[in-house]
């Protein structure tokens, strides 16, 4: 594991591709004038993909605190993409919605998502992103058990 201490920064390389990768787009959201942002799009996706989940679970998927889930899905609900329902189960959690307006937004904007992972991927072969996304996951998981060896919050 020499390798990784001889100047190499990946975890550097890794946050400086991902900011690249969230300005891009959102200057791709501003220039189509959709009116979301990045964030706001990674919400309605999770939405999309399971509808009327709760708020502190999309905090859980995006890695968001309290605080700033509930200011996302603030803005989602002002923008009337979603609507925000005080859990049949437990009336101190929230079920999120997808609204008519949230499925259409998403409906837009996903074809400018795909394009850009399109461009992001185009000189990868299907390998090396297998490659990429087992390595990604495996840091991902050695990070989890580090965090719990260690009892970080």
């Amino acid at each position: 594991m020499e390798h990784l201490f001889q100047g190499s920064n990946y975890g550097f390389q890794i946050e400086v591709t991902m900011k690249k990768i969230r300005q891009t787009l959102q200057k791709k959201f501003l220039e189509r004038g959709f009116d979301i942002t990045v964030d706001q799009w990674v919400i309605l996706d999770h939405l999309m993909s399971a509808d009327g989940m709760s708020q502190q679970r999309l905090g859980e998927l995006t890695f968001k605190d309290a605080p700033t889930i509930t200011r996302i899905i603030d803005l989602l609900v002002k923008k009337g993409f979603v609507n925000r329902e005080v859990s049949s189960s437990d009336r101190r959690r929230f079920s999120i919605q997808l609204t008519k307006t949230g499925r259409d937004m998403y409906t837009r904007v996903l074809p400018e998502v795909k394009a850009l992972r399109e461009a992001g991927w185009s000189e990868l072969s299907d390998h090396d992103f297998t490659e990429l996304m087992r390595i990604l996951k495996t840091v991902f998981v050695n990070m989890e058990t580090y965090q719990k060896d260690r009892v970080i919050d």
